[in-house]
């Protein structure tokens, strides 16, 4: 490893650990209903706390032209929305965090010339991304601020695969930079396998996103079978047949649990096949961990659902998903092919 390029690594591995948080916090702000208690957008002056009682006032009153209040929380006292302020605050505050710990430092190794050109774009490349997760996560709460006091699945399911797709981004290259050359040959087989496996916790962790958008965690809380079935009756009971994947709670729930199905016999398929090829140590480990996460998150999962969706499991189960990603993005990593 280039001991320049270390610093630079350490870095984005900070970034990647205050998305988790994002991640984790935005999962109890969406479970405590506490997204909509905001209902303007506004980057910089909004990072000022209200202090003043006139300030909570003032935002109380905003709130109280919002379908969530009118339809939801009428009549809810002013200690009664504190509480689902702060975590609204604190999301976005901690959005705003992150996007000062990437610009600076990117603009000081910029500057000491830490950082080459190939490097420099791929960067750039994140930060856009980064702006953009910004609008979408108002893109995603103005579906609530109309008519109906719920934010859009669709919208919902991009923000939270958007936060998915800049950690991975920034922990890839915070891996490349830290194990700039390949560890693993002769395992092309092993490789496609780790990729698809990646591939597939991406798309459950979208899957995961309609879940919550729906809130389809909230129905069938039984397991292994749904309310007696293993495929329940009315899994396209809307028209046209595309919706149900969508906002059908019996289809929404039933993919998210065949996905995870899926992830527990194939992710122990992979390591066993690991531990018979002639890996690296830290390759290993790597794929050791990988399994240890499958373990974690799919208990989390069943005992979230068992348990009727409590926020602090829920919040748990969400960035358990965001680890388990992690892990297979290391393990992917391990088993890349030489540049």
């Amino acid at each position: 490893m280039n001991s320049e390029k270390k610093p630079v690594a350490v870095w984005l591995l900070i970034c990647c650990a205050l998305v988790f948080a994002m991640v984790v916090v935005g999962g109890v702000t969406r479970l405590t209903d506490s997204g909509l208690s905001i209902v303007e957008w506004q980057p910089l002056v909004g990072t000022l706390p209200p202090i003043s009682q006139a300030d909570w006032d003032e935002l109380l009153e905003k709130y109280r032209t919002s379908p969530q209040y009118q339809q939801i929380n009428k009549g809810m006292s002013i200690d009664e929305f504190k509480t689902i302020f702060w975590w609204e605050y604190f999301h976005r505050l901690l959005g705003r965090l992150i996007g000062i710990v990437f610009f600076l430092p990117f603009v000081y190794f910029l500057i000491k010339k830490k950082i080459d050109k190939p490097l420099g774009l791929k960067l750039t490349g994140i930060f856009i991304l980064g702006g953009l997760q910004g609008f979408m996560g108002w893109y995603m709460v103005m579906s609530g601020l109309v008519d109906n006091p719920h934010v859009s699945q669709y919208r919902l399911t991009a923000h939270l695969g958007l936060a998915f797709v800049i950690f991975a981004a920034m922990f890839w290259v915070a891996l490349g930079l830290l194990s700039p050359s390949a560890a693993s040959h002769g395992v092309d087989g092993l490789r496609r396998f780790a990729h698809g496996l990646s591939w597939l916790i991406f798309i459950m962790v979208l899957s995961g996103g309609f879940v919550a958008g729906i809130r389809a965690g909230l129905a069938y809380n039984t397991f292994p079978l749904m309310n007696g079935h293993f495929i329940p009756p009315d899994l396209f009971i809307l028209e046209p047949w595309y919706r149900n994947f969508f906002e059908n709670i019996t289809t929404v729930q039933f993919d998210h649990r065949m996905i995870a199905w899926i992830l527990i016999f194939t992710i122990p398929l992979f390591w066993y096949k690991a531990m018979r090829a002639n890996l690296p140590k830290t390759t290993q480990l790597a794929c050791h961990l990988f399994l240890l996460m499958l373990i974690i998150q799919a208990t989390l999962g069943i005992t979230t659902l068992l348990h009727v969706v409590p926020t602090h499991l829920a919040a748990a189960h969400q960035g358990g998903a965001l680890l388990l990603f992690a892990a297979s993005l290391w393990v992917s990593h391990r088993l890349r092919k030489s540049a």
